[in-house]
């Protein structure tokens, strides 16, 4: 049923020169480029180019990209070679350190729907909570999936809930997988920043085998890697100490006698029995180390006319990410005679991520049926070093199990299509059902790991805190049986295609699917699509849809309490709660509903010459009742505590409150540009692409805020989270490619404008426009075959987003903030690839 996707423009060329024995002796670009390559996966008909199209694509052809590009994971490499895709890495944001958040045209993860060759891929079982790009959404984890995996990446960009499901809202990535046969691929890949951190090593494997005589074949990966942890902490010569709290301390950049104002430091330090030392922080990338296969399989049968075939895959991963030091002097949070120098915790992940597919096309006469059902499912569990519950006090363990979540998700889908070419001038229908399941589960942690043995329950019941010790593991505290849950739900599709060329310049596509969800009811989705060839070169292109996303499993049932920096500027337990649970009811928060939206776009494509194309398209999303989460109730506007809600939450172990809620509309307009150039002349070859995309988010309307909570619209709605949305992604974003080839030797220049950002980074900080940035990327290659041999660099000028103003830089602790290209800086690498074929 979600079997194809509408191909168009290829973002990133190459060009190869053939030898006499069909081998390529020059080095690949980060694409191909063919003018008139037909698209075969997609469209439901056959026999189309990428220029005549109703729906901008992007393909990306990841076989020939790895070979050149410095980036070494799917979310990076999308990040750099597509301009209306988002990535970055976060530092100290708990899960979300560990699976990249990655959305398309700014909206939000959850709205973009990603496929593996046609299928529905399974989410994650992550909810994005710590004030990330993607905050309160659930996402994709592309990195799960080997990119030495896969030939090509297709990225729709345009609304699709009516031909693939409905939470294709910002559109689809399809992941297709290779399938090349008697073919060896290895590559070894290691490198470093500048700063002589984040240090990568990357081992790649490939290789696929014939199997049969009608043409089958089995494709097998393998791909492990570790990247090391980096350090962007703000360095500050001064650490100053408000002197009637020590458990306060604040950094200042003295520029009068900084000397001396460190000479004070050191001093007050030294009485204090305490170092500089003690206070240092490890903000940065996380580490990572990750680990997977997948496989790629097909056994035709019956002369041809049917085929059995199956894909999939394991990934697991391990990751070790960085919380907020605690100072030795707090007795609320440290254990002096555990920690004298203080400590600062980490958050550890172990990540399994499992899938399979397996399925039968049969040909029915002039019908082709296609059965299949795909398994997936996403298993998250945390573990806490080098910290303590403060309420045990010395009896503290110093490492927890701090419990997890999972989602598994099961697609059964039954599908049909035919070309009927006696229909005007040729019609393809399709038809189609399909069968979901999701299941959600939270699972709590050890005892120790959330429990607060310092509560003391009076007579009237009411809970104190006497000691005011800190419960659960510091830094990331454990799920506890309150959190604990296990939901699933069902639905139901099905769905009819059509596309017809009403006469050879003019296409009409027409789709329309009624989904029926066991717990939000049923809604019917449809899609109008039309191109007209105005002449052989030049065509116009328009689309009109409607869709919808119901909530996820994970935003109606996810709950927990966490370590946060709360509105009154300490750090304290922040408490996520469900839309069913008492607190919600308390404060009026009403249940979830689902999201609706209106997908327009109109665009042309031209092919200006034989070897020059370009492609514009204009695009308009309207989201109503968008998913979003609070902001904390507790406090007010001005980060004062607010007595009557602290009454209601503070006997669940928070400070203060959060939900999910239907808060707000959105509109997203833009308008993305795609240009390719191509020139061979004998041995020389020269390539040069141009993705451009600008994009606007904005909040229309009134928030959606319950009577009785009128008044706390910024409580409500925070304008943190406002941020976000509206300006959390870079509102342009370009990418410039040149490659030149000579016989053996190949050369990459790329060029990426990351346009401005705004942020605040912290509830009482300050909104900072973060001004665009450019990030060069090189790359030299040789190709000795069957090796070849690359180094270069990303960021070769070590560009860094601009640094944080004083109030969003949690006194002065974090330099940079986790926007536009991230925190990395130069990273150079070195890369050895042989190819085999026998």
């Amino acid at each position: 049923m979600i079997k194809y996707l509408y191909p168009a423009f290829i973002l990133f060329p190459i060009s190869m020169a053939a030898t006499a024995q069909g081998t390529a002796d020059t080095i690949p670009a980060p694409a191909v480029r063919t003018l008139n390559e037909v698209v075969t996966v997609g469209t439901r008909s056959s026999g189309r180019t990428r220029l005549n199209t109703v729906a901008p694509v992007d393909v990306f052809h990841l076989s020939k990209i790895q070979v050149l590009t410095p980036q070494n994971d799917l979310n990076q490499i999308l990040q750099y070679i597509s301009p209306s895709f988002n990535s970055n890495r976060q530092s100290s944001s708990d899960g979300s350190e560990h699976i990249d958040p990655a959305s398309i045209r700014g909206l939000g993860p959850d709205q973009l729907l990603v496929l593996i060759n046609g299928k529905r891929r399974h989410t994650t079982s992550l909810v994005n909570n710590q004030g990330t790009v993607g905050n309160g959404s659930v996402g994709t984890d592309l990195n799960a999936i080997p990119a030495a995996a896969i030939e090509r990446i297709e990225v729709l960009r345009d609304g699709a809930s009516a031909q693939y499901g409905s939470d294709a809202i910002a559109g689809v990535i399809n992941i297709v997988l290779k399938q090349n046969t008697h073919q060896l691929f290895a590559a070894l890949t290691g490198g470093v920043t500048s700063r002589g951190d984040g240090g990568l090593g990357q081992l790649s494997l490939n290789y696929g085998a014939g199997l049969g005589k009608q043409g089958g074949y089995i494709n097998i990966t393998g791909e492990a890697y570790q990247r090391g942890k980096t350090t962007r902490a703000q360095n500050n010569n001064l650490i100053i100490f408000d002197q009637s709290a020590l458990n306060n301390f604040f950094a200042y950049d003295f520029t009068d006698d900084p000397a001396a104002s460190r000479k004070y430091d050191d001093d007050m330090l030294k009485q204090k029995g305490l170092k500089r030392d003690d206070f240092n922080f490890q903000i940065g990338d996380a580490q990572i180390k990750n680990g997977g296969v997948f496989y790629n399989l097909s056994l035709p049968f019956g002369n041809g006319k049917s085929e059995f075939y199956s894909f999939g895959g394991y990934s697991y991963r391990q990751g070790e990410g960085f919380g907020f030091r605690r100072l030795p002097s707090d007795p609320t949070v440290n254990v002096y005679t555990i920690y004298p120098d203080g400590f600062q915790p980490t958050t550890d992940s172990r990540i399994h991520d499992r899938s399979i597919a397996v399925g039968v096309k049969h040909k029915l006469g002039e019908w082709q049926a296609d059965l299949s059902n795909t398994l997936g499912d996403n298993r998250f569990d945390y573990k806490v070093d080098h910290t303590v519950n403060a309420s045990l006090e010395s009896a503290s363990p110093t490492s927890f199990k701090a419990g997890g979540h999972e989602f598994l998700q099961n697609t059964t889908n039954l599908d049909f299509s035919r070309r009927f070419a006696n229909v005007a001038a040729g019609l393809n229908l399709a038809f189609g059902a399909e069968f979901r399941v999701d299941d959600y589960r939270i699972r709590s942690g050890e005892e120790a790991s959330w429990k607060n043995y310092a509560l003391v329950v009076g007579n009237d019941g009411t809970v104190t805190n006497p000691s005011g010790l800190a419960g659960g593991s510091q830094s990331f505290t454990g799920f506890s049986p309150d959190n604990a849950i296990h939901k699933n739900r069902n639905n139901t599709g099905i769905y009819v295609d059509g596309e017809l060329d009403i006469t050879s310049r003019w296409l009409i596509s027409a789709a329309s699917r009624l989904e029926h969800y066991s717990d939000f009811g049923t809604a019917l989705s449809g899609k109008f699509a039309t191109r007209y060839k105005i002449s052989e070169v030049f065509n116009v292109r328009g689309a009109i849809s409607n869709g919808f996303r119901a909530p996820s499993l994970h935003q109606q049932y996810f709950s927990y309490v966490s370590t946060d920096i709360l509105p009154d500027n300490t750090l304290g337990q922040s408490g996520f709660f469900t839309n069913q649970s008492a607190v919600a009811k308390a404060l009026g928060i009403p249940k979830l509903k689902q999201e609706t939206s209106v997908n327009y776009s109109l665009g042309f494509t031209a092919q200006a010459a034989r070897n020059f194309s370009i492609s514009v398209d204009g695009y308009l999303t309207q989201i109503k009742n968008r998913i979003v989460l609070t902001g904390s109730f507790g406090f007010d506007a001005n980060g004062n505590p607010v007595e009557a809600i602290q009454k209601i939450i503070n006997p669940l172990g928070a400070s203060s409150a959060r939900f999910f809620s239907n808060g707000i509309d959105t509109r997203t307009a833009g308008i993305d540009v795609v240009a390719d150039y191509n020139l061979r002349s004998g041995p020389h070859g020269f390539n040069a692409s141009l993705g451009f995309n600008y994009n606007k988010n904005t909040i229309t309307g009134d928030l959606h805020i319950p009577a009785g909570l009128k008044g706390q619209e910024q409580i409500f709605f925070s304008p943190n989270d406002s941020i976000l949305i509206t300006e959390g992604t870079p509102r342009v974003k370009a990418n410039l490619s040149l490659t030149y080839s000579y016989k053996k030797f190949s050369v990459l220049l790329r060029n990426v404008y990351f346009g401005e950002v705004s942020r605040n980074s912290f509830p009482f900080g300050e909104v900072q426009v973060h001004k665009g940035k450019v990030v060069t990327d090189l790359s030299f290659s040789y190709n000795l075959q069957p090796f070849t041999f690359t180094v270069g660099a990303n960021n070769i000028l070590d560009v860094f987003p601009d640094e944080q103003v004083y109030g969003n830089s949690y006194f002065g602790v974090f330099k940079y903030a986790s926007v536009q290209m991230g925190t990395l800086g130069s990273f150079y690498f070195a890369r050895v690839a042989v190819n085999i074929n026998h």
